[in-house]
């Protein structure tokens, strides 16, 4: 079963775009490759830019067959309109408010902002928690450990 998330980006003029991804939205997962792979907003409007996403890799990678699984490479994100040839889709924001209002929600929703001249990551999810991405992990990590020593 699929864990549902979307990728944004907010541009320095204030605009925000954003895409879909299918797989593995959970922090564990897309949350820690967003954080250490796609801080560069250079990087992540490369990755924008190609559209929705099936699965989110630490690279961007080039085109692969996208229904012959065993050559993808791993480290590949896997591209809806690159990689299997649908339409490229995406979604733009006049402004912040303007996607908080009406941008696609899913379990998982991630955006890099520019906070204060510092850019930083966001997270919401699950309506339980909205704020910095980094913190969230942290706080996940310790639950994790916690139930562990339970």
């Amino acid at each position: 079963m699929a864990t549902r998330s979307t990728i944004a980006l907010e541009f320095a003029d204030g605009t925000v775009q954003q895409v879909y991804c299918h797989w593995d939205g959970y922090l564990s997962n897309n949350g820690q490759i967003l954080l250490r792979h796609y801080s560069d907003p250079f990087k992540l409007q490369r990755l924008i830019d190609l559209g929705a996403i099936s699965s989110l890799g630490p690279e961007i990678g080039e085109k692969q067959d996208f229904d012959k699984r065993d050559t993808h490479n791993d480290n590949w994100s896997l591209i809806y309109a690159r990689d299997r040839g649908e339409d490229l889709v995406k979604h733009k924001f006049k402004d912040y408010a303007d996607y908080r209002a009406n941008c696609q929600f899913e379990e998982y929703n991630y955006i890099l902002r520019n906070v204060d001249g510092k850019t930083t990551w966001f997270v919401e999810f699950y309506g339980e928690f909205d704020g910095l991405l980094e913190q969230a992990i942290m706080d996940e990590q310790d639950r994790k450990a916690q139930e562990e020593m339970a």
